[in-house]
């Protein structure tokens, strides 16, 4: 990911706010659109950044957290209010998947992408590039 001069500071949270953060992304975020079981049923629409360029700033312990199968994502949710902002995924465990609805901004830019989280392992051998997304760039 690029440096922060060229990248937008977004807010965003939670739907009751007791859950706030700030993250650095690109002008034009790119949404992943995941078929797996979870993501199917919540309508997890995501995009990467790393660690880095994410900062909780409000209510770490409100959260709580969703583990299933290999129990590598990390679906954490307001107690609350039940919103799942963000989340740390399998595929990119060093960073957080944020949820572009759950931003403060009404204007955002988006393109969309899909995965195909069914198939998990089958999708991460060919999807080399999203391992990527996670990790900062110089």
């Amino acid at each position: 990911m690029s440096s922060n001069q060229d990248l937008i500071k977004y807010s965003g949270g939670c739907h009751c706010g007791t859950v706030r953060f700030e993250v650095w992304a690109p002008a034009i975020l790119r949404v992943i659109q995941c078929n797996c079981s979870v993501c199917h049923k919540k309508q997890n629409n995501h995009f990467i950044v790393p660690a880095s360029k994410f900062k909780l700033l409000q209510g770490e312990d409100n959260l709580t957290i969703y583990t299933f199968n290999t129990h590598k994502a990390k679906h954490m949710f307001c107690k609350t209010c039940g919103v799942q902002s963000f989340y740390t995924p399998r595929s990119n465990p060093d960073g957080y998947g944020v949820m572009p609805h759950c931003l403060d901004s009404e204007n955002i830019e988006m393109s969309r992408e899909t995965f195909d989280g069914l198939n998990w392992e089958r999708e991460m051998e060919h999807n080399l590039e999203l391992r990527t997304r996670s990790k900062d760039s110089d």
